[in-house]
């Protein structure tokens, strides 16, 4: 799941990017509306945490154009702005989900993660190929019973790749939406990552190399 925090403190902003990449996720993390949108518009993000009161292009005027051009991200209010008429007023403009500071961040990344899964993915509750199953709201993953230690990074990693049901992923895709910007194109993170995850899958191999196009689970 790749995010956007769009969050015009920047120790508040700096915070949320480290804490949610901790939990595995790509971020992405800006100071106003105007970088927010320069972002959306060359960057395909699952879910938007946005600050209502942000400078240069307000909140409520990034939320109405994500909802008009970006309709598959998931936006997220994270404001002040508490009272039950802002809560109203922000579920107008589009948003998915509102949270009102302060607020507790074990709820914002459980609330992130709903709105990853919400319908328009289409993703099922629990994810699976063969005896590999992952469940993505209790974080757990099993093959053939046995329950897995995974990073968060190789959760991320396969459960995207489970969540393309067979497809082939390649690795620039990969890169794209389970690491972030901070993350160098010529990396080795991905076969990194790849080659610890088939290690702790263990045998046969769940994991697949398709020469020239990426990766899938399942399937010779």
């Amino acid at each position: 799941m790749r995010v956007l925090v769009v969050e015009d403190f920047e120790i508040l902003a700096r915070a949320l990017g480290t804490g949610l990449r901790r939990e595995g996720l790509a971020v992405d993390v800006v100071l106003d509306g105007g970088e927010a949108l320069e972002r959306l518009a060359v960057t395909a993000y699952d879910v938007a945490v946005l600050d209502r009161d942000v400078p240069t292009v307000h909140g409520d005027e990034v939320c109405r154009r994500i909802v008009a051009s970006h309709p598959a991200c998931r936006v997220l209010m994270l404001t002040a702005a508490g009272t039950v008429r802002d809560r109203v007023h922000g579920l107008e403009l589009g948003a998915d989900d509102y949270l009102p500071k302060p607020f507790d961040f074990a709820e914002l990344v459980a609330r992130v993660r709903a709105l990853g899964r919400r319908p328009g993915a289409g993703l099922p509750p629990l994810l699976s190929a063969g005896e590999v199953t992952l469940d993505p709201s209790r974080r757990v993953v099993t093959r053939a019973g046995r329950r897995l230690d995974l990073s968060p990074k190789e959760f991320a990693v396969l459960e995207y790749l489970l969540a393309a049901a067979g497809r082939v992923v390649p690795a620039e895709e990969l890169l794209e939406h389970v690491w972030d910007e901070a993350a160098d194109p010529f990396t080795t993170a991905v076969k990194t990552t790849i080659r610890r995850l088939r290690t702790k899958l263990g045998e046969p191999p769940a994991v697949h190399t398709v020469r020239g196009g990426g990766y899938r689970v399942g399937g010779p």
